[in-house]
Parts: C-alpha cells; structure tokens; sequence
C-alpha cells in the first residue's frame, strides 16, 4: 500500500522511498552560478584538507578500508595496546586500526593523543571527499540526481565544519591530563563535540539516501568517494564517547554525574543559551521590535521578497540580524538560510498571516532533502509568527514544509503545514515552542536533537489505506545524542480527520533506523491514537535497539495498556529518566561557540 515506503528488495527498513515514480523532465544545462559554486567548493575544499594535513603534522592517504571484525586478517600490521584499546571501543575497529596506523605518529601515541589523531583523520577524509565530488560532471544526470549531488556537496561541507569546530573544542583541552578532574568539570565541550560529530555523521546518510533508486556514473562516482566516510565518523564518536568520565544509561550518554542540571536551574520556558536578548526578542510585539531588513511584497519594506533579505544579511554575523516578512503569502525558490548565515531572526506578522510555502515533492524529482519550502543550516537561527507550508498534497508522498540543521536553533509560536515528511528536524540541537504541527506519515522526522514543547501536533486525514505516523526518528549509531523529545505538547486529531479518526490509524511514531529514539512526557493524546501506540517499520527491524518511551501522559490516547511489547519499548516510572529527555538535559550545553569556529568553554580560561 501507499503508506509504505519500503521497496520489496529493502531487507532492513534504512530507506525512505516514495512508491509513486519519479516524474522524468528534461535537464537543462548547469548554470553559470552553479559552475563558479563549484570552483569556489573545490577551492575551499583544497584549503581545508591542506590545513587539516598541517595541524596533523603529517597525515598521509589511509591506503586500505578493511571490516568491522577485529579478528579479520585483512589487519595490515600488528597495532599498539594503545591503538588496539581505542579501536576496540568503535564499530569498525580493523577500519579504525588500519586507518590509524596509516598516521605518523600514531604508534607511539596514547589513548588521549588518539582522539585528536583520530579527529584529524576524519576530516581529512571529509576534505578529500568533498574535493573529489565538486569537480563532477552531472550535465547529463536527471533531476533526481542531481538534486542528490548538491545535497551532498552541501552536506559534506557542513561536515567539515562540523568535524573542524569538534576540533577546535578539543584542542583547548586535549592537553590536559586525564588523571586531571578538570576536564569533566568543563561544562559544554563534551556536549557540543557528540553534537557536531552525530551532525556530520548523519550528512553522511542524507547525502547517500538522496541516490537511492537511482543510478549513473555521478552515483557511482559519489558512492566510492563516500567510501568508508560514515564508518570513520562513527569511529570518531565512539573514540570520544569512550573517553569521557560518563557512562550510557539506555543509550543516553551522561559525562559527568556530578554536573547533572536540575529543571529548575534553567527558565521553563527556553533553554538555557538563548540569550536574554533574544529571549526579549520572542516576546516583544512586532511594533517594538527594530527590524535589520523589512520584507514586504507590496514594496513598502526594505525589499520584496525573503530571498533578498537573506542575501543582503551579513555572513558569520555575531549580533542577532533580524529580517521581519510582512504579512503575505511568499513563494519562492529554494529559500534557504546557508551556513554562514549566522545569528539570522525571521520575524512574521503571525500564523496564517506570513506564510512561506512552495509544493516541492519527491513526486516531482526531487530529493525529500530538496523539497524544503524553507530550510536552515545557519549556527541560531530563529523563527517567530509565522507559517512554514507545503502544500504539494498527500499524493506527492515526502514533502517537507520547514527543515531545520541549525544549531541552537529555535521556532517558536510557527505553524509547520504539511502531509508527509512536514517538519524535517534533519541535525544538530533544536527547539520548538507554541507551535502547531500538521501532517500524516512520518511528519516529524530527522535526526536533531530536539524538544517540543507546549505544542499541538495534528495528524491529518492521509490518502486511502495509509496509516498516520508522527515521528520517524533516524537515530543510525548509538553513540549518537540524538532523539525526538515531545514535552507538554497536545496531540490531537486535524479537522478533516476528526470525523473519520475511527476508520485512520494514527501511531506516536516508527522506527526509521536502527537506533530510533523518541519519547512522549507529560503530553495530552487524543482518542485517535492508537492502542498500540507504535508502528513497526518492517517487521522486527529496529524493535530490541530503538527507545521510545512515555512518561506520565494523559487522555484517552495516552493509556498504555495495549501498548507493543517490544524490547526498546518502556513506559518511564523514574524522574531521573524523564528528566534527560528535558530541556535542561537534553539539549542544553552550556558552552556557546562563536561564528568563528572557536570554542568557548564555561569554567576555562582559553
């Protein structure tokens, strides 16, 4: 049936494939704007793995990949106790011995030492990646792929932002010794570098799953150049993880018992590194609030559309910018908040007044990456009053209304309108509040770190035979610090489905990958929920590695005596549990990095 995404072929549930054909179009030639975009991203990339190669000394090419199995005799040479110890940690370790050993140095350095070198390596990797990627030629490639190839040379290159800021952070500490309690007294850094690495981990699979079902010489091209990448990465934050002074209490790493938060050491109602001002700028009325830009399609602001606010804005801003978009129905394309956009602030006139939309969908050849009608990857990007839409329809299959890879990012009092794939939460720490959230399969989906709180979120009347799910959590490794929490929220039937809620099914959630996590705390569910409460993906995929849990809920939709009976189900009874899913625990650091890139860690003089 049309709710299903999963291919006849598909043996593990990992895809998210739309069962309705891509539709074919004709590919026209590149634009001058995308060729100097290419040359730029090979240029930078150039620079970046020359940097990489002088901060590691010396670094030279990893000359073989070999599998997961430590035993396998595919180990080019005998490793170090300290290489062996730290490689054993990791998912891939012959890939993480041989990879290492491959690195001057590395036989005669410690455990500590590893991590950095271990950091280095990944980056370079990155660099080396993205630098062989832009040069491709996809003239020729249809619509699809090439959507999927400038996702992934902007993935990649997020990720070497990613992997850079991770080592920025652990050179200010990295030389203090590990008998030294100083280093688990540093609030923030250990959050902010899993962060980092489970964004660049999860860059990786957007930009892979952007290519399935199709093929070409540029996929081809792609997927050898990704060789490994993932597996690398995953090695990075498991070195890390194992390196703290903390544990994992059903999959949730704790660094430092000691410096646990308790709720009421934060505000109620924002996390704790939204600063005063901006707290200020949430609440203000738009009439007090003084605008950088003002958007208006009737002329009378600064400029007409949002696409030019966003040009005009500074890159790499440290003072918050602020773009207020009149009331209007704005349809653009591509309109996206880039990378260097920092410190952005979208402003509207209120829900149902200003209203970004577009219908993109995967029906149309793009990938569910693509189909964004608003995106944002800049460092604290906030959004207030306004409607996110996309209306392609639920015949369209993945549409995305809103997606969000900003860090600290923040979307308060926001309708997020769609039907499947509505609210892409794609990586890095997020927070939703007020917002209302309208959707049918899989419309809370990614794999950010993000809380939800005080929201409504509407299952709508899907097509024939399909079944409603929330959330879709892409959680791929476990030492990832990543999960959907949903807090004090309201989940509740739309108005096309109120009358018909007794013949749709409407599930808190499904398993998108092998580590899928979401909670539901203190949050009224609705009559249309149902008993079961969850959704396998495919079969028994996924179902004793997941954690989804529910903590104290309320409403006919909330009982929990029919629930499944899978393994990495559990109804939480304990305060301490419930609470790591909070605002205090979950998402909020206390370290704040700059645009720069330099890390700023509470409690250290740097």
């Amino acid at each position: 049936m049309d709710f299903d995404r999963l291919g006849p072929s598909d043996p593990g549930g990992s895809s998210r494939r739309s069962t309705a054909p891509l539709t074919k179009s004709t590919t026209p030639n590149p634009t001058q704007k995308n060729k100097k975009k290419l040359i730029i991203l090979s240029i930078l990339a150039a620079v970046l793995i020359i940097a990489s190669a002088i901060s590691a000394a010396l670094i030279t090419v990893v000359r073989s990949r070999a599998s997961s199995n430590q035993n396998s005799p595919n180990l080019r040479a005998k490793p170090t106790q300290a290489i062996s110890r730290t490689c054993s940690k990791t998912r891939f370790p012959t890939l993480c011995i041989n990879s290492l050993l491959d690195f001057p140095g590395s036989t005669s350095a410690s455990e500590q030492e590893l991590v950095h070198i271990s950091f280095n390596m990944t980056h370079r990797h990155i660099g080396k990646a993205l630098f062989a990627s832009s040069g491709l030629s996809y003239t020729a490639a249809n619509p699809r792929v090439r959507a999927a190839y400038e996702d992934c040379l902007e993935l990649l290159d997020e990720s070497m932002d990613s992997v850079k800021l991770s080592m920025d952070s652990l050179n200010t500490f990295s030389t203090l010794s590990r008998d030294d309690d100083t280093l688990s007294n540093i609030a923030g850094s250990n959050e902010d570098v899993m962060t980092w690495l489970s964004a660049a981990l999860t860059n990786q699979d957007t930009c892979l799953e952007g290519f399935e079902d199709t093929s070409g010489s540029v996929k081809d091209q792609m997927v050898g150049n990704l060789k490994d990448l993932s597996e690398l990465v995953s090695n990075s934050l498991a070195i890390f993880s194992a390196s703290g002074d903390g544990d994992f209490t059903t999959g949730v790493p704790i660094q430092n018992k000691r410096r646990l938060l308790e709720i009421g050491e934060i505000s109620r109602e924002f996390p704790k590194w939204i600063k005063k001002r901006d707290r200020r700028l949430l609440s203000l009325p738009v009439s007090e609030i003084q605008a950088d830009i003002v958007v208006s399609k009737s002329g009378n602001g600064t400029v007409r559309t949002i696409a030019e606010a966003i040009k005009k804005a500074p890159d790499h801003s440290s003072r918050r910018f602020i773009i207020y978009v009149m009331a209007g129905r704005y349809e653009e394309n591509n309109l996206k908040v880039g990378k260097k956009k920092t410190n952005i602030m979208l402003i509207g006139d209120g829900r149902g007044k200003t209203v970004i939309t577009g219908r993109k969908s995967v029906a149309d050849g793009m990938t569910t990456f693509h189909t964004a009608s608003f995106a944002a990857s800049g460092a604290r990007f906030m959004a207030r009053d306004i409607t996110f839409e996309n209306y392609a329809g639920p015949s369209k299959h993945q549409a995305v209304a809103l997606r969000i890879g900003a860090d600290h990012a923040v979307v308060f009092r926001c309708n997020i309108l769609g039907y499947q794939d509505s609210c892409y939460v794609h990586s890095n720490r997020q927070f939703f509040r007020e917002c209302d959230i309208y959707g049918t399969v899989d419309f809370i989906f990614g794999n950010a770190a993000v809380v939800f709180q005080k929201c409504n979120i509407y299952a709508r009347k899907p097509m024939d035979q399909q079944k409603n799910t929330i959330t879709a959590q892409n959680r791929k490794d476990p030492n990832q610090n990543t999960g959907i929490s949903i807090h004090d929220c309201r989940i509740l039937p739309a108005p096309d489905l109120a009358p018909v809620k007794g013949s749709v099914q409407t599930y808190l959630g499904r398993p998108w990958k092998m580590y899928s996590r979401a909670v539901y705390m203190l949050s009224y569910m609705g009559d249309h929920v149902d008993p079961h409460g969850w959704l396998e993906w495919n079969g028994d995929f996924a179902l004793d590695t997941l954690y989804y849990g529910e903590y104290m809920n309320y409403g006919p939709g909330a009982a929990i005596g029919q629930r499944v009976k899978w393994p990495g189900y559990r109804v939480i009874t304990s305060n301490v549990e419930a609470n790591r899913y909070t605002v205090a625990q979950f998402i909020s650091g206390s370290s704040w990095l700059p645009s720069t890139g330099v890390a700023f860690l509470a409690g250290l003089s740097t």
